[in-house]
């Protein structure tokens, strides 16, 4: 009888183990890093309210509110960092894919500032102040 009691609990904690390991595969595998040329190219970035529609806010076309922002190949960006950098409260120099999103980095290389994915082309991130930057492929581009 003990034995048998033994032998339920170690396959149940086999069973438990087995879930695990096997959701983590499932989880990873589900999710592709895109290749850096994906991003190459220009997007526009346009600073909102919560509650704001990003369309209304780039309807103003206020400087203060969008900015159009390069994403070279090399992985460094171009034209709008400065802009870009106003809201991030420091100058991003680069740029990586992740998983499930599109990181920016300062000087040193670390991660100053996280986009998630939200569709092809559409990425979004929220500033400790409750603000919304919407990072969208610029539709004009050749």
């Amino acid at each position: 009888m003990i034995s048998k009691a033994f032998t339920y609990k170690a396959v149940a904690w086999l069973s438990a183990a087995l879930l695990m390991v096997s959701g983590e595969t499932s989880m990873a595998s589900s999710l592709r890093l895109e290749d850096p040329s994906v991003f190459e190219g220009h997007w526009q970035a346009t600073l909102s309210a919560h509650n704001d529609a990003p369309q209304a806010q780039q309807l103003q076309d206020k400087p203060s509110n969008t900015c159009s922002v390069e994403l070279h190949r090399n992985q460094t960006l171009g034209k709008g960092a400065d802009c870009l950098g106003a809201w991030l409260e420091e100058t991003p120099i680069g740029w990586f894919p992740d998983p499930d999103g599109l990181s920016i980095t300062g000087k040193e290389g670390s991660r100053i500032q996280f986009f998630s994915r939200q569709s092809d082309g559409l990425y979004l991130a929220t500033l400790k102040s409750g603000l919304i930057i919407t990072l969208q492929r610029d539709s004009q581009q050749p």
